[in-house]
């Protein structure tokens, strides 16, 4: 099938690429707490502020909480290699 084989290429070149992305950039976080009704409440506002960003430049992580630890919700932004946030958005 011809179609489906360039698919397949093609998600593959977009997972290199990414992956060339995340090894010669680093994950700065954006926003984090342990409460979820804030996460829901501030996550859509600060998702508006990174419309420029791509979709699999975005990561969201869930560190389950374990006794005294509370859960903790945390987004990051991947910032290529001598890029900072502050200057992304000028």
């Amino acid at each position: 099938m011809p179609k489906q084989r360039r698919r397949r290429e093609r998600e593959a070149r977009r997972r290199a690429a990414r992956e060339r992305r995340v090894e010669e950039g680093r994950w700065e976080v954006v926003l984090e707490t342990t409460d979820e009704a804030e996460w829901h409440e501030r996550r859509g506002r600060v998702r508006a502020d990174l419309a420029h960003v791509r979709d699999e430049d975005l990561r969201i992580d869930v560190l389950c909480g374990r006794g005294i630890h509370p859960t903790t919700y945390r987004l990051s932004v991947l910032v290529p290699d001598g890029l900072d946030r502050r200057s992304r958005h000028s």
